[in-house]
């Protein structure tokens, strides 16, 4: 349920069955520009210690799963993340957000996630940065 939208995030919430308490989640739906099919849906939310925060990234049955997702913050390649695992509705790659990646997200202007269909051809998918702060913050 969206609880909230922070520009181009929505603060989403829900209590998960046999959960005591409601979870909340900042999330982004994309779409590459070139490429409707190719979709990601971009989640930020507490560690189950809520200690810290996740970067889970869901993306579409089909990419190659060797080469990871990547990540680029304004043109500065932040490096790739693993696919953890595929379900029905996708294939899943999760970071623990450091302070240092929370600190890129609110003060970057534009994001691009590559994914890889083949080991040549990554295709970015832009994100808009628009909102994070504020929704990042609300998570708290």
């Amino acid at each position: 349920m969206v609880r909230k939208t922070f520009e181009d995030w929505q603060l989403r919430c829900e209590t998960p069955a046999g959960a005591k308490a409601e979870q909340c989640a900042l999330v982004q739906y994309l779409a590459a520009e070139d490429r409707p099919n190719l979709t990601l849906v971009v989640i930020v939310l507490k560690t189950a210690d809520n200690r810290g925060y996740l970067l889970r990234v869901v993306a579409p049955l089909g990419v190659l799963l060797p080469s990871g997702l990547g990540l680029k913050i304004d043109q500065t390649d932040i490096g790739r993340a693993g696919f953890v695992r595929c379900l029905t509705t996708g294939c899943v790659a999760e970071v623990v957000m450091d302070d240092g990646l929370v600190r890129q997200f609110k003060g970057g202007s534009q994001a691009t996630f590559i994914v890889f269909q083949t080991p040549e051809e990554g295709v970015g998918i832009p994100l808009s940065m628009k909102g994070f702060g504020a929704g990042f913050d609300s998570l708290k």
